[in-house]
Parts: C-alpha cells; sequence; structure tokens
C-alpha cells in the first residue's frame, strides 16, 4: 500500500511539473508548495467544471458581472486608499502567501480572505466590501498594487481549488505592463477583467512610468460533483483561511502567519548557507527529503 501511495505522488508530481509549456527547475519543483499539494491539485483538475487551461473565460462566471459594472466605485476606493498610504507591503513577516512579491515592488490591502471582510477593509472599503459580499463564490480579494519598475517571477499558486480574477482598475493601458502566464502575456486596462489558473506558472512585470492597482480575487472553482465541492470548500475553510494577514491591528492573522516569523528566521539562515556553501546546503535539504521518505516508507 506504501508503495502504491509514493507511485500516485510521484505520478501526480510529475503531471504538475510538465504540465504546460513553462517549469520550474527540477530542483526548485522538488521542493515547491504545489508538488506537495500534487495529489489534491490533480483531483480539482479532474473534477473542475471550467477547463483547466491558463485562461477562463469571465463569461464563465455569471456572478462576477457586478464588479465589472461598478469597477468605477471600486476604483474610488482604490484610489483613496493609495492616497492614505494603505496599499503597502507588510512591515512584519505575517504574510506567509505573499512575502518574497514585497522585495519586488508589490503592495496589497486585503479585503477579506476566506472569510467575511477585515475590520479595516469593512470600514475603510465599505461599498466594495459590501459588494463582495454579496458573491459567495469570492473567497478571498484584495487590491493589488505593481508600481513602476515592479516585477513578480516566476511562480506558481500551491493549491489549485481557486481560480485567479484579474480587474483592472489604474492602470498604464500599456502592454509593457502585462502578467504572463504559463508563457501567454495579458494586459491589463482599466474597466477590463482576466480570469486565469494561478497554479500554472506566472510572472508579472510593470515596465511602464505608471502605476497599476487591480482588484484581485480568489473565485472558487466551480465542480462537477458535489462531493468535490465540499473536499475543496473543506480544505480551504480548514488550511488555506490560516494564512489570513492583516492590513491594521485588529484585523485576523491566521494560525500559519502566526508562526511565519519564527519560520522565517530558519529559511534566512538556510539562504545565506545556500549562498556560502551551496554544495553543503543541498546536500542537507535533499538528505532531509531522502530521510523523511525513507521513514515514512520503509518496511520496518
Amino acid at each position: 500500500m506504501k508503495w502504491l501511495i509514493l507511485a500516485i505522488f510521484v505520478g501526480c508530481a510529475a503531471y504538475i511539473h510538465l504540465r504546460g509549456r513553462v517549469r520550474l527547475r527540477l530542483s526548485r519543483q522538488i521542493t515547491d508548495h504545489s508538488t506537495f499539494m500534487a495529489p489534491l491539485n490533480v483531483l480539482m483538475y479532474a473534477c473542475s467544471r471550467v477547463p483547466a487551461t491558463r485562461y477562463i473565460a469571465v463569461d464563465e462566471f455569471p456572478e462576477l458581472a457586478p464588479l465589472r459594472e461598478r469597477w468605477q466605485e471600486i476604483r474610488e476606493e482604490a484610489l483613496a486608499l493609495r492616497a492614505a498610504q494603505q496599499i503597502k507591503a507588510s512591515d512584519k513577516y505575517n504574510d506567509v502567501g505573499f512575502n518574497s512579491f514585497f522585495r519586488r515592488g508589490w503592495k496589497r490591502f486585503y479585503l477579506k480572505w476566506y472569510d467575511d471582510a477585515h475590520p479595516s477593509a469593512a470600514t475603510l472599503c465599505p461599498r466594495t466590501t459590501e459588494l463582495l459580499r454579496s458573491i459567495p463564490s469570492v473567497k478571498a480579494a484584495m487590491f493589488a498594487e505593481l508600481p513602476p519598475g515592479s516585477e513578480l517571477r516566476k511562480h506558481r499558486d500551491p493549491y489549485a481549488g481557486s481560480l485567479r480574477y484579474h480587474l483592472g482598475l489604474v492602470t498604464p493601458g500599456d502592454d509593457r505592463c502585462y502578467i504572463e502566464v504559463d508563457g501567454e502575456r495579458y494586459s491589463w486596462r482599466d474597466g477590463e477583467s482576466v480570469m486565469f489558473d494561478e497554479t500554472y506558472i506566472h510572472r508579472a512585470e510593470n515596465a511602464t512610468e505608471r502605476d497599476r492597482i487591480i482588484l484581485f480575487c480568489d473565485v472558487e472553482r466551480p465542480m462537477k460533483y458535489r462531493w468535490a465541492a465540499a473536499l475543496n470548500r473543506f480544505v480551504a475553510r480548514k488550511f488555506v483561511a490560516a494564512a489570513a494577514s492583516p492590513n491594521m491591528d485588529g484585523d485576523a492573522t491566521g494560525g500559519l502567519n502566526r508562526a511565519f516569523a519564527s519560520f522565517y528566521r530558519v529559511r534566512e539562515r538556510a539562504k545565506r548557507l545556500r549562498k556560502t556553501r551551496k554544495k553543503l546546503y543541498y546536500t542537507l535539504k535533499f538528505g532531509l527529503l531522502g530521510a523523511l521518505a525513507l521513514a515514512i516508507f520503509w518496511p520496518w
């Protein structure tokens, strides 16, 4: 049974790695979060009611139409937040999901995270949070800013239970400001929206002199079967919700983010070791993974 489980895991991990045209280096993919989630993600793709493609037609999600129709109201609240300097990077190690993005200029203001609106969002963005509350399939939402010269390097999100929706609010209207999903580019425009599968490798860049602000949403992946939808909601509620990050005091902080500061100190030491003694770093890294696999699958 152990070897059957191992074979299923390796097969699913290989599928995740080979899926699409753009791939991570094998050494990076082995320890990427998406590898550990591979069996569950393959199940999500198999049960998906919408195509498991890079981009998905926004028309597949008619419940999102009010966001496009009222995009100018949403933009007004985003501009007010920017003027108040509330769309910002985290000043603490309490955003495990997006921590690496802050180093390259990306900023955010959470509107909700797999629950009701943050208190700060309900106070500062009442119209947007009320609109989001009326669309249950939107599980998480934020205003995301990509200032001039900023970039997000190649990455993939770990869990396939949602799809990513972007609505342009303040955009350069220039093809040099874009997101690239599995090698296919999309350039944001004011009032226009796009839906894509964030478990494909993607990257973003703003090579213009103008700012870019979007409404960024995680939308529940529609499922063919009730049991698959129930499983997806269970994982989101019990695990993804634990990555909640606050905008300010009084907002909820999930369990993963409460533990992230301690984990980050260990990670920083590991990164220093990789820079100074790369061979030792990779020997220890893959040695630990091998020891873990041996402990699980050795016929004791």
